[in-house]
């Protein structure tokens, strides 16, 4: 029997009682239904192989690719985020995953293969929580803006290195820079969300340059309230799946020089709208 678990007020729930790799219709209803209503689930002890990783993930619809980073063998979609000495996570801020993107994820399976002794949690935040908490007047004034999302703003770093240009020169072409709106319908759940983060978020495009810069600094500094967030500690073959739309997450790089390494798969999603 599935147990779900709440374990903070904006967000979050731990998932037990569930064989991720053995996964029937009921239990994929009852999975799907707590990802909406929860917005980031918590799984232990799924020692799944990638092709499990994959078919669990393409339950919920097709699967995208990320070039910037290596991939499992025989499985393109699985992305794999390893970090040690001498590759240092450069991930530091609250983002939502591919916003770059037409069409960003609809989710994000995330699974810890290794973890270190000590750090490396992760942190989640409600976007929907964060929209909720603004004064009608403001959240009146967000929607119906646009914000501009890049790829090329969001791995400068990696740009900026040694034949980083050249590396992701593929990438950089298939993705250039889209609009979103800055408060987006969750199609599920229909509630609003604040839909720009500091990673891939540019500007947005109905004010000046000084004023979208002041706007943006604001809503970071807004959505990184502790009260819209929840906190994970991996342990080997625990998985992290949140909702993509209407969540932001931030690793705790607290673990350097130890290894961790983590697989990642995303699930294809719709292209973000606002109030119709």
């Amino acid at each position: 029997m599935i147990r779900v678990t709440r374990i903070a007020e904006a967000l979050g729930a731990e998932v037990e009682g569930v064989d991720l790799g053995e996964l029937n219709d009921a239990a994929f209803e009852e999975i799907a239904a707590a990802l909406v209503q929860h917005e980031v689930l918590f799984f232990r002890d799924q020692d799944l192989s990638p092709e499990e990783h994959r078919r669990f993930a393409q339950r919920f619809g097709p699967l995208q690719t990320h070039g910037a980073y290596p991939h499992v063998d025989g499985v393109p979609e699985l992305t794999i985020l390893e970090s040690d000495r001498e590759n240092p996570s450069k991930i530091e801020k609250w983002h939502t995953d591919m916003t770059f993107r037409r069409r960003p994820p609809l989710g994000s399976i995330l699974r810890a293969r290794i973890v270190p002794e000590t750090g490396g949690d992760t942190l989640w935040m409600s976007l929907s929580a964060a929209f909720e908490a603004l004064s009608p007047a403001m959240q009146s004034f967000l929607t119906g803006l646009s914000a501009e999302h890049s790829f090329e703003h969001g791995f400068r770093e990696s740009l900026a290195e040694p034949g980083g240009r050249e590396r992701l020169a593929d990438m950089v072409a298939a993705n250039p820079p889209v609009r979103h709106p800055v408060v987006r319908v969750h199609p599920v759940s229909g509630r609003r969300c604040l839909f720009v983060n500091s990673l891939f978020t540019t500007h947005i495009v109905e004010l000046t340059r000084g004023e979208s810069d002041a706007l943006l600094g604001y809503l970071y500094a807004h959505v990184e309230r502790e009260e819209f967030s929840c906190r994970f500690s991996w342990r080997a073959n625990s998985i992290a799946f949140w909702d993509n739309r209407c969540t932001q997450h931030r690793p705790v790089n607290d673990y350097w020089p130890a290894r961790r390494r983590l697989e990642r798969i995303t699930i294809d999603g719709d292209e973000p709208y606002g109030v119709r």
